[in-house]
C-alpha cells in the first residue's frame, strides 16, 4: 500500500481550501511529499491569499477544473458541488490504483452536490457508490470515545426501520475490526437501544428486543465481546469513562451528538466497509467564514494523522 494520502479540497465555495492549504503549510518536508491535493489550484491560490501563507503548490496538487472558477467564496452554487463530486472520484480512482493509501476528505456542501446532479447523501454513499458497494459505515473517532453508525443520513423513522438484526450485525463486525486493526486486541463494544431505556420490556416498544437482541447474540456467537442493547442515555457515558471501546449508534444524531459535545473540534470520521480508506473532518463547509482565513484546520490536522497511520499500516 502507498504511505501517500490524497486530500480533497471540498467544496470550492467553502472553507476547505483553507484549511487544506493551512494543514499543507504546517507539514514538514517529508509529510508534504507523502500528500497530494486534489482540488483546483487557482482556488487554492486564493486560499493562500486569504489565509496569508506562502506555499508552492506546484508538485502536489492534481489540477482539476471548476467551471467558472475560481467561484466566489460562501457561495451555493451547483458548479461548486459538481468540482467536489471530481475531486473525490479521481482520488477514489488513484487509492483503487494503490497510488495513495488513503483519501482525506475537506467538507462538501450536500445540497451543491444534488443541485449539480450527484444524488448522495453526502461522502459515505458517495463513496460506497463509486467503489461499487451496496452501503459503508460511518465511524466517528476520538481519543476517548468512538461511535459506529447503523445508519446516518436518513429520517428517523427509516432510521428505525433500516436498524434489522442483520445491519446491526454487520455495524458491530465492522467496528470490531477496525479497532482490531488499529490495535485493540479484543474491542470492548456496546451497543445503544434504540428507544428509551430499551423499550422498557416492551413499554416504549419492541424494537430493541426484535431487532438489536438477535444482532448483538449473533455477534456474541462470532467471539465479539459486545453487549447491548444498553440504554442510549447512559452507554456514552461508560464508554467516555473506560468501560467500552466502541459504541454502536442506532442513527445519526444518538451518535454525532455525543461525539460532538465532547470533541468538536478533533473527532475524526472514518469510512469502514469500503476497498478503499478515507478520513474526513467532522464539520461542514461554513459558508459564513469561507474566504476570511478564520478557518481552523485542526479538524483536518486530526483526520490526515489517523489516514496516515491507516496508510502506513502502523496501530494506534
Amino acid at each position: 500500500m502507498s504511505d501517500v494520502i490524497g486530500i480533497t479540497m471540498g467544496d470550492p465555495a467553502g472553507v476547505g481550501p483553507e484549511i487544506t492549504v493551512r494543514a499543507i503549510a504546517q507539514m514538514g518536508a517529508a509529510d508534504r511529499a507523502r500528500t497530494r491535493i486534489y482540488g483546483n489550484r487557482a482556488t487554492l491560490e486564493n486560499a493562500l491569499v486569504a489565509t496569508s501563507l506562502v506555499l508552492g503548490l506546484e508538485d502536489i496538487v492534481v489540477d482539476l477544473p471548476i467551471e467558472g472558477g475560481p467561484l466566489p467564496w460562501g457561495k451555493l452554487d451547483p458548479r461548486a458541488g459538481d468540482a467536489a463530486f471530481h475531486f473525490i472520484e479521481r482520488a477514489v480512482r488513484d487509492a483503487e490504483a494503490g497510488q495513495i493509501g488513503c483519501v482525506v476528505t475537506a467538507p462538501i456542501n450536500k445540497e451543491a452536490l444534488n443541485l449539480a446532479g450527484h444524488h448522495y447523501d453526502g461522502h459515505t454513499g458517495m463513496l460506497a457508490a463509486l467503489t461499487g458497494q451496496k452501503s459503508a459505515f460511518m465511524l466517528l473517532a476520538s481519543e476517548r470515545l468512538k461511535v459506529i453508525h447503523v445508519s446516518t443520513h436518513v429520517s428517523l423513522k427509516t432510521a428505525i426501520d433500516r436498524a434489522t438484526p442483520e445491519r446491526i450485525l454487520a455495524t458491530i463486525r465492522a467496528g470490531n475490526d477496525h479497532l482490531k486493526r488499529i490495535g485493540y486486541a479484543t474491542p470492548r463494544i456496546a451497543v445503544a437501544g434504540i428507544n428509551p431505556h430499551c423499550g422498557e420490556s416492551g413499554l416504549f416498544g419492541t424494537e430493541d428486543d426484535v431487532q438489536v437482541v438477535p444482532a448483538v447474540a449473533m455477534a456474541r456467537a462470532e467471539g465479539i465481546d459486545v453487549q447491548g442493547p444498553i440504554s442510549a442515555d447512559t452507554v456514552y457515558h461508560r464508554a467516555y469513562n473506560g468501560g467500552f471501546d466502541l459504541v454502536v449508534a442506532q442513527y445519526h444524531d444518538q451518535g454525532h451528538i455525543p461525539i460532538k459535545l465532547v470533541a468538536f473540534d478533533t473527532a475524526v470520521n472514518v469510512s469502514l466497509g469500503l476497498p478503499i480508506d478515507r478520513t474526513s473532518v467532522d464539520h461542514g463547509t461554513a459558508f459564513d467564514i469561507a474566504g476570511t482565513g478564520k478557518a481552523n484546520h485542526t479538524n483536518l490536522n486530526e483526520a490526515i494523522a489517523y489516514a496516515r497511520r491507516l496508510a502506513a499500516g502502523t496501530k494506534s
